[in-house]
């Protein structure tokens, strides 16, 4: 009963890691987009791409825990 109260966890806890996703990318494109909004003349193509970096990095890094949530705990 014990392990099969376990998995149940490891997998809401991914499941809540998952939204992270989301959240994350949703976060980080928001302030991304109001720097190039107040600065419009600063804007390059590497603004952006930094920005749309650290929205994937995040999202990944849930991805990452929600994963070792289900396998390794």
């Amino acid at each position: 009963m014990t392990g099969d109260i376990a998995t149940m966890g490891a997998y809401i806890g991914a499941g809540l890691a998952t939204f992270a996703m989301g959240g994350a990318a949703i976060g980080v494109s928001m302030v991304v987009g109001s720097v190039l909004k107040h600065m419009p003349k600063k804007a390059d193509n590497s603004t952006m791409f930094v920005g749309i970096a650290f929205a994937e990095a995040l999202g990944i890094f849930a991805f990452l825990i929600s994963l070792l949530l289900m396998f390794a705990v």
